[in-house]
């Protein structure tokens, strides 16, 4: 039997697509599955792989649609916390097997001073490579058992009552589920929640090789918030990396634009200030620049028969941190799809509220709330006080509210 959704839209356009007249979508014409995942960077696959231990009766009906080759680029600094590793362990995951860098101190300064933070005889973070540990992350998911399609563009994101439609550029998908796994300029997002605001972070990164007459530690991170007077509501990096095995250094400036009213400099002349103290020319590097979204506690991030993970529901305020968020998107939005398989019920209402409770929401929230007053309070005496008079009660926040949290998550 032929079974055809008939949908009429004005003349207008959805997902940036004209619509003009009636539109059929026969679905004998589609792949019908149980669950699309759209997006295969750490917040698609770790719901995958997070399915496939709670509930593995649904893996052979999961498909991750994921728009570039592995191992595709992707910018991103790569620092992994201790919360990453955790969840990456639970999974029984082992990332010591992609190629990394472990930091020993991190440091958070203002103006090059400040706070040294070392977890004992562990290290501060690790740092990868995304096209590495994505690629590593795609085929442990592989290996579970998951469908994954490299090189389909999505075009457009369409639910109704009984399930959701995906136009790619290589024909239609038929899903009962969708996971926006997407990213910060995902299209779920934009087709699911067209009228939501915005909450954008700027990034540009460079990679280098090490300088042998930088201050800096070889092996430390470096963050400092001397832009933020300067009406840059974030901070510069620069922490030990690799490239194909070799050791390289990752520098960088994060904007979280809440200070986007004022007036401020163009972001590439704070970093290029920065890098010159330590003996780079920005000029000899290639810059490249990305969007962050950021999490904020109004914005939807589920409807009927749709989740949002990772980036694509709302990442780290304070620093951009990404990669730990998305893998406990990951683990909480595949306990909401196994309940709602369970119980037959797609509405997804209470999956907001879910996260909110959970560790990766309590968060997400409290370095939301530390974001405003952090960059809001831009005055040189008060960054002066915070990074570097007020240590002890900083690092309390810090442990008590920013770290720590995939221990919550049960």
């Amino acid at each position: 039997m032929v079974y055809e959704i008939i949908r009429q839209f004005p003349r207008t356009q959805i997902c940036g697509f004209p619509i003009f007249a009636l539109d059929v979508v026969k679905l004998e014409d589609m792949s019908p599955h149980d669950l699309i995942i759209l997006g295969g960077g750490p917040s698609g696959l770790s719901t995958a792989l997070h399915l496939a231990k709670i509930a593995p009766h649904l893996t052979p009906a999961i498909l991750i649609l994921e728009k570039e080759n592995y191992p595709r680029p992707k910018l991103c600094a790569g620092g992994l916390v201790m919360d990453a590793e955790i969840i990456l362990e639970r999974l029984g995951l082992d990332v010591n097997e992609v190629q990394h860098v472990n930091v020993a101190r991190a440091h958070f300064d203002f103006a090059g001073s400040g706070i040294n933070i070392r977890l004992g005889e562990k290290r501060a973070l690790r740092v990868v490579r995304r096209d590495e540990f994505d690629a590593w992350l795609a085929q442990k998911t592989r290996s579970a058992g998951i469908n994954i399609r490299e090189g389909i563009i999505v075009k457009n994101v369409i639910p109704d009552d009984d399930g959701v439609t995906v136009e790619t550029d290589q024909g239609n998908f038929r899903a009962k589920v969708v996971i926006g796994a997407d990213g910060s300029n995902g299209i779920t997002r934009r087709c699911v929640f067209p009228n939501t605001p915005v909450h954008t972070a700027r990034v540009l990164e460079i990679i280098t090789p090490e300088s042998q007459n930088s201050p800096h530690k070889k092996r430390d991170a470096y963050f400092d918030f001397f832009p933020v007077p300067d009406n840059i509501a974030g901070y510069t990096w620069d922490f030990p990396t690799q490239v194909k095995g070799q050791p390289m250094r990752c520098w960088g400036i994060y904007d979280t634009n809440l200070l986007a009213n004022g007036k401020r400099p163009a972001l590439k002349n704070s970093l290029t200030d920065e890098m010159s103290r330590h003996g780079f020319d920005l000029n000899d590097y290639e810059i490249k620049g990305h969007p962050i979204r950021w999490y904020h506690p109004r914005n939807p991030i589920s409807a009927p028969r749709v989740l949002l993970v990772g980036d694509s529901a709302g990442a780290d305020s304070i620093f951009g941190e990404g990669i730990s968020m998305a893998l406990g998107y990951g683990f909480i939005a595949a306990q909401e799809i196994e309940e709602a398989f369970r119980k037959n019920d797609f509405s997804f209402s209470g999956y907001k509220r879910h996260v909110a409770k959970s560790g990766l929401g309590q968060t997400l929230y409290a370095r939301w709330v530390l974001t405003n007053i952090i960059y809001t309070l831009k005055w040189k005496w008060f960054q002066f006080l915070l990074w570097r008079i007020m240590q002890p009660i900083v690092l309390m926040v810090a442990w008590i509210f920013v770290l720590n949290w995939s221990k919550k998550l049960k």
